[in-house]
């Protein structure tokens, strides 16, 4: 009796933290170029997404939710540190590193006790600086941190925590930061990508973790449409090699599919170790689709209902998809129209953790949205967003009302009904000047100083509507 006794004592001493646990499990997931359109909860026909649909049956659809950015990094850079582009460091695609200053959602989380790990693209630090995930609240990564790099889904190497994990492909003349155009593939990194998911969530499996998995599908292969005008980056076509379609059009689907799949995996995992009702999954994209390396969003209708695509600001170029679930805490198949975004996520994640932010942010909690509790969620004044590329750009997101200027500062102003008109097709600016000045201080009000400086030669407001009127 006395030995059950002690076995009881010990059995309880180990159970007692996970049965007390009172803080979920959070896991972030963030394609790469994904749009709108492009998953069947949001409207997409010919490409299947099972996996990421059923987390929408299952949890909530936001239907008003936007990324960071309209491009990689800075979209990157806004989730992390809850700073809009008008207030974070990294505001376009370069070679930047946060600084040692930047307070990221994973060092918040870190401190709330959450294990805290990444597998996928960084784009926010480089080897041997400050801005290395494990120097920015990381316990654990994997992947690569240029974006450069990440163009290339067989490259000789990806990076594991601060080290270089040499891959079995050849890269002729590969390039300073990793990328290139592989010869011989043998390696491809969604796959090693998703074996490190299951793994981390193997070791973790009896602790509180933060997981941020920002998969690279589906990116095009730029630097391999350039040079042998092949651009997609899929072992095979899947289902999708019978269609008749082309082959650029096979190897997107099949992208998109792959990455459904990775999701239906991490599920599953969780599923297996008992911990689904125990975890938040977050799935979104870090700015619309992309019209790169021969891809064509309008076959697909890539960005639905939308105007614009990746590095727009019309809604095509930065409303994302966001699905959360979590059993038993969000009703299944629900939906919101609360206008948030990637720059609300670190509140949010705070919030969950049980704990209040304390940190500068633009950014408010919607976790009220999520617990269906919408009268005590707060909502923002506006969202915002500035542009550096093709002459620069700024837009507002405030109610109903979508405001776009280019050049920023000083161009003029555009406004759309979004309630009435979400292509953005009827600019109101001429009989609503109340409002263009109203958005005219907010433009102002919004845009902090920054080092970034305007980039591009096409400043022709009408030019660009012309370009990027993806439909």
């Amino acid at each position: 009796m006395r030995n059950r006794l002690i076995f009881v004592a010990a059995l309880l001493v180990f159970c007692l933290p996970l049965l007390a646990r009172d803080k979920p499990n959070i896991i972030y997931i963030m394609a790469d170029d994904l749009g709108y359109g492009d998953l069947g909860c949001y409207g997409q026909k010919l490409i299947q997404t099972p996996h990421i649909d059923r987390l929408a049956e299952n949890g909530m659809r936001f239907t008003d939710f936007y990324a960071g950015s309209t491009v990689c990094a800075p979209s990157r850079c806004v989730l992390m540190t809850g700073l809009d582009t008008g207030h974070c460091y990294i505001r376009g695609n370069g070679k930047n590193n946060l600084r040692p200053e930047d307070v990221t959602v994973a060092e918040l989380l870190k401190a709330e006790g959450y294990a805290t790990g990444q597998v996928g693209k960084w784009g926010l630090g480089h080897e041997g600086t400050s801005g290395m995930p494990t120097n920015q609240g990381f316990d654990y990564f994997y992947g690569y941190l240029d974006q450069h790099h990440a163009h290339l889904f067989y490259p000789t190497f990806v990076i594991r925590n601060e080290d270089r994990v040499p891959l079995r492909n050849v890269v002729p003349n590969e390039g300073e930061w990793g990328q290139g155009i592989a010869s011989l593939k043998i390696d491809y990194t969604p796959a090693l990508m998703v074996d490190e998911t299951l793994s981390f969530i193997d070791r973790k499996k009896d602790e509180l973790f933060f997981l941020y998995l920002s998969y690279t599908l589906p990116h095009a292969n730029n630097e391999a449409w350039n040079e042998t005008g092949d651009g997609t980056a899929v072992p095979d076509n899947g289902i999708y090699e019978d269609k008749d379609w082309s082959k650029q059009n096979k190897g997107q689907a099949a992208m998109v599919s792959y990455l459904d799949d990775m999701v239906g995996q991490v599920v599953e995992r969780l599923e297996k170790h008992g911990l689904i009702e125990d975890t938040v999954i977050f799935f979104t994209s870090d700015n619309g689709p992309h019209s790169e390396a021969g891809n064509d969003p309008r076959f697909f209708d890539a960005n639905g209902s939308l105007t614009g695509i990746k590095r727009v600001l019309y809604d095509g170029g930065i409303r994302v998809p966001m699905i959360v679930q979590w059993p038993g805490k969000i009703k299944s198949g629900s939906t919101t129209s609360l206008i948030s975004g990637a720059v609300d996520f670190m509140a949010t994640a705070v919030d969950i953790a049980g704990d209040s932010l304390e940190v500068p942010t633009n950014g408010i909690s919607f976790l009220p949205t999520l617990l269906g509790k919408s009268r005590q969620q707060k909502r923002h004044e506006y969202l915002y967003w500035e542009f550096y590329e093709q002459g620069s750009k700024q837009a507002i997101r405030r109610d109903k009302w979508k405001a776009v200027r280019r050049p920023m500062l000083t161009g003029p102003i555009e406004v759309y009904d979004l309630s009435n008109d979400i292509a953005e097709e009827n600019d109101l600016a001429e009989s609503n000047p109340e409002l263009v000045s109203t958005f005219e201080k907010l433009f102002a009000e919004a845009h902090t100083p920054s080092e970034w400086k305007t980039r591009g030669n096409l400043n022709n407001p009408e030019a660009e509507r012309r370009e990027f009127r993806e439909r």
